[in-house]
């Protein structure tokens, strides 16, 4: 188990996509006594992709009202891991923080078919580490 203070990074490079649905999943599955996400990239879009909004909608999250932002060091600063997300050469390093990358598809430009896919491999991600981590509420309990 970890403290309280846990805060998870997801990060990609325009922070449209992949990043955000993590973040949005992790926080509605983990226990937020735990760990919380954030999410961010190291070149911002200037918005989420409208698909990913309408994919994540599907599952009633609402990823409207999300802003791309910019992965800096104060940004980083207190967290406990970093995940990036098929971004490459250009994933940044965050010296520090346990890493992890998972190598995703960007869902930009995609049919919603594949975005879902992607969305639903994100989701079998997010709770394999929230039961690794110990940072899943207890059962019976909704997060």
């Amino acid at each position: 188990m970890t403290s309280p203070s846990a805060r998870v990074i997801f990060a990609c490079i325009h922070n449209a996509g992949r990043s955000q649905m993590a973040a949005a999943m992790f926080n509605l599955q983990a226990d937020q006594a735990h760990a919380h996400a954030i999410s961010a990239g190291t070149a911002p879009g200037p918005r989420v992709h409208p698909v990913v909004v309408e994919a994540m909608h599907e599952l009633g999250v609402d990823l409207s009202g999300a802003q791309p932002q910019l992965l800096t060091d104060e940004l980083a600063a207190g967290s406990t891991m970093l995940i990036t997300m098929g971004c490459g050469e250009a994933c940044p390093h965050v010296p520090g923080l346990e890493r992890d990358d998972w190598p995703l598809q960007d869902p930009k430009d995609r049919p919603m078919e594949e975005v879902r896919l992607i969305r639903d491999d994100i989701a079998r991600r997010v709770h394999a580490l929230l039961a690794r981590k110990g940072w899943a509420p207890p059962e019976g309990v909704q997060a």
